[in-house]
């Protein structure tokens, strides 16, 4: 695989803010320096990247008639064995941070037996993104559980939240002491989120993949972590956020002072008109999760688009707005918008841990990140703490469901030849990142 030389890397930068110039008048700049020590990042998770992740549930989803996704992750980006060639990416564009994930079916393949050689994969990593100067902002579980635990009904299951802290007792006793913050789960408020989202036919597909995957398993019940069926959300939600606090305690017990929290999916929800059904949705969908982060160190903010309510339902994306390539609004606002809610709600910092855009036109994405940054630099001058900024993604990784249309990468990958090439967004977040201002 070629390596980018720093040549290269300079000239696609400046290739990257000549592309970018047209569309600066949508971003104007704030003018202020963010505050010193400001985390800067991009991220990636496990199953999306590191391909091959045969142990996880989603990889039998993939791979089970009748098959639900598109197509399968298969070597994905290959970063399990290209990561170091991801963190030198992140640290030659000018970013202080990673967010990246440890993958559970990997580090125990079977219930109660751990695997060193996985613990000391992810602690290299730990230790690269440290050689480099670099955060490791480390998630413990970004939606892939075990077969085996999928097996058992995943965390519809009552014993879940002692199986989960078991897990994070062990990965954090080998890799604790480098990792710089540390979140329990990736949007475990996707549940309730995606009913709201998805139409019902996707269900009654979903339905029947998991009674394949449970009949290849052998048991009555397969749930996967990433999608929840309508009638599993009450229980699933009850045991994560069993799951967190048993998880955190697990954590604390061996180091007391990483910072633990868990990250959640938020849409920019705006209420019209009398009657909107915006706080109902919030309570439905974000209530329980934003209460137990009130005694979290921090807690991740996910945003990628914003949501107007009335009282009849979530309203049409307007005409004539930009959209991404399912068709949502391209709002700059929509993140600083959720950040200021989470903070109202919580009162805790707050660390921005994906923020967006699906789109094959890499203009849209150098466009909205000095936009959306300029936004949440005026929500920071209001006095909301916010520790940092990781874009989702680093990479044009293997999107959920299979989706070859969604590319969030900063870096476009060659699924053949593996090869990943910046895109001039990458080289408009590193210039801002490398000045701490927008």
């Amino acid at each position: 695989m070629a390596r980018l030389n720093r040549r290269q890397l300079l000239a696609a930068s400046a290739a990257g803010v000549a592309a970018v110039r047209p569309m600066a008048a949508a971003a104007e700049g704030t003018g202020k320096a963010f505050p010193k020590g400001f985390l800067w990042g991009a991220a990636t998770a496990g199953h999306q990247v590191e391909g091959n992740n045969v142990n996880a549930d989603q990889w039998l989803l993939e791979t089970t008639a009748p098959r639900l996704p598109a197509t399968p992750s298969g070597d994905a980006c290959n970063s399990f064995a290209l990561w170091r060639e991801d963190l030198d990416l992140v640290r030659r564009l000018g970013l202080n941070t990673y967010r990246f994930s440890i993958e559970w079916p990997r580090i125990e393949p079977v219930p109660g037996e751990f695997s060193i050689a996985m613990l000391d994969h992810y602690k290299a990593m730990i230790d690269g993104c440290l050689a480099r100067g670099l955060a490791p902002v480390v998630t413990l579980c970004h939606f892939t559980t075990p077969r085996w635990f999928a097996a058992r009904g995943g965390w519809t299951d009552g014993g879940a939240p002692a199986l989960f802290a078991r897990y994070c007792e062990r990965a954090i006793r080998h890799l604790g002491d480098g990792i710089r913050y540390c979140t329990t789960f990736n949007e475990p408020n996707g549940g309730p989120l995606l009913q709201t989202v998805l139409p019902p036919p996707f269900f009654g597909a979903l339905r029947a993949s998991l009674a394949a995957c449970a009949k290849a398993s052998g048991t009555a019940k397969f749930a996967v972590g990433n999608t929840v069926l309508p009638e599993d959300v009450e229980a699933t939600t009850r045991n994560m956020l069993a799951a967190h606090r048993l998880g955190r305690q697990a954590i604390k017990a061996l180091r007391p002072n990483l910072p633990v929290g868990v990250t959640l999916a938020l849409v920019d929800d705006q209420a019209v008109g009398p009657d909107s059904m915006r706080d109902v949705h919030r309570e439905r969908v974000y209530g329980a999760w934003l209460r137990s982060a009130q005694g979290d160190e921090y807690v991740g903010v996910q945003n990628y688009e914003r949501a107007v309510w009335d009282a009849k339902g979530r309203l049409p994306t307007p005409k004539g707005v930009p959209t991404n390539v399912a068709g949502s609004e391209i709002y700059p606002a929509s993140l600083a918008n959720a950040v200021r809610y989470v903070h109202a709600e919580t009162k805790v910092p707050i660390l921005v841990t994906e923020h967006g855009v699906s789109t094959t036109d890499d203009r849209q994405r150098a466009s909205l990140i000095p936009a959306a940054l300029a936004h949440l630099r005026a929500a920071m001058a209001e006095g909301v703490p916010i520790l940092g900024y990781i874009h989702w993604s680093l990479l044009d990784n293997y999107e959920w469901g299979g989706d070859e249309r969604a590319r969030f990468g900063l870096v476009e990958v060659d699924r053949t030849s593996f090869r990943r090439t910046p895109k001039p967004s990458a080289f408009v977040l590193g210039k801002i990142a490398q000045q701490n201002m927008v």
